[in-house]
């Protein structure tokens, strides 16, 4: 067990969803979701440090990587997949050189969900999901991080969310 010092920082985030249309020019809160990704992403660029402990929780909205949704090619003009909310999300993640810590125990090769739509009749055969939420660390804390968990099973409660808890230990 390690002890970490009293100046580490946790953000909570939500990204907001961006609507239907994948297009800043016909859909305001598309827009507005790519605005506040570039608004994060340089509040972190002027205010804080790659050396500071900083976790980055949350529900990002935006599936980044390739098996971190159903279909790749099939999501690729759906919102959360689509080009510029993953080189906007890949840019935040840069910007003080986060650790994706849950992909640090699941090889990117490997498909992974935190979300499954209300809208999927049988969620768990169709395993359409995508992974919205996100835990991420500065370097200094990456190394600390010993496991995580998505519990999936918190789709089967029976008033369940479409998200299910991600966690990790430290």
């Amino acid at each position: 067990m390690y002890q970490i010092s009293t100046d580490l920082t946790i953000h909570n985030f939500y990204v907001p969803a961006g609507g239907d249309i994948p297009d800043i020019a016909l859909n305001d809160k598309f827009d507005h979701k790519i605005k506040f990704i570039d608004e994060v992403s340089n509040w972190f660029l002027a205010n804080r440090s790659k050396n500071d402990k900083i976790i980055l929780v949350g529900d990002l909205n935006v599936a980044p990587l390739e098996h971190d949704v159903w279909s790749h090619k099939q999501l690729l003009n759906i919102v959360s997949h689509t080009p510029i909310e993953i080189e906007k999300l890949l840019n935040l993640q840069s910007s003080l050189g986060f650790v994706d810590v849950v992909r640090k125990f699941v090889p990117e090769s490997e498909k992974l969900y935190s979300w499954w739509s209300y809208r999927n009749q049988d969620w768990k055969k169709s395993n359409r999901g995508r992974r919205l939420d996100h835990i991420w660390t500065t370097d200094p804390l990456a190394h600390l991080v010993c496991q995580q968990v998505i519990y999936k099973d918190a789709r089967n409660f029976k008033l369940p969310s479409d998200h299910v808890p991600v966690m990790i230990e430290i």
